[in-house]
């Protein structure tokens, strides 16, 4: 790691003097943790949202296409395009929720997978992971398997397009971007 450039010592973890949780918000579960900061010894209390894994899956078809899905979201009032994804069930491993959500929500399945690591969705206030998986040579083998909840339809994007779908906003989901980037080179042609 590089030094700073005012040569401030390196941040250390808070610690945690208690927690108290709330009702449970069906996707989050908020914690309210009392802290203290290690620089000044002043007490805080910051709210911490506790959340399930995700997994988000870069699936290829045989052809070269990205599979991706088109939903109406509820935050930013919009249909998206974005790539299989989803919520770890409780006991779930990362890969097996990534094999469900690219067969509930897409009817492939694939005989190739690659880990392609976690990043932290938001750190400032959740405790979450969302895992990357890529599936290549991805087949139709099965209907759509969607929760009530879920109204999708299944796109392609050729490969070559991707870069482009992003630089225009079309997909612009940053923990889809995320996955992509592990996969693809998304910088923009000068």
């Amino acid at each position: 790691m590089s030094r700073s450039q005012d040569d401030a010592p390196a941040p250390r973890p808070w610690t945690r003097l208690g927690s108290r949780h709330g009702a449970s918000l069906v996707l989050f579960r908020p914690r309210w943790d009392r802290l203290v900061n290690p620089r000044t010894s002043e007490e805080f209390e910051r709210l911490v949202l506790e959340t399930p894994d995700w997994v988000n899956v870069v699936a290829l078809t045989a052809d070269g296409e990205l599979l991706c899905v088109e939903q109406y979201r509820f935050g930013s009032g919009t249909v998206t395009v974005e790539i299989p994804g989803g919520v770890l069930d409780r006991g779930e491993e990362h890969g097996a929720a990534a094999r469900r959500e690219l067969l509930e929500e897409t009817g492939h399945t694939s005989e190739r997978w690659r880990y392609l690591g976690a990043v932290e969705p938001n750190p400032a206030f959740q405790d979450n992971l969302c895992h990357h998986w890529l599936a290549e040579g991805c087949i139709r083998t099965h209907a759509l398997g969607l929760d009530p909840g879920e109204d999708i339809a299944v796109r392609t994007l050729p490969v070559a397009d991707v870069v482009s779908a992003v630089g225009s906003g079309r997909i612009r989901h940053s923990l889809v971007i995320s996955a992509l980037s592990r996969v693809l080179d998304l910088r923009l042609p000068e």
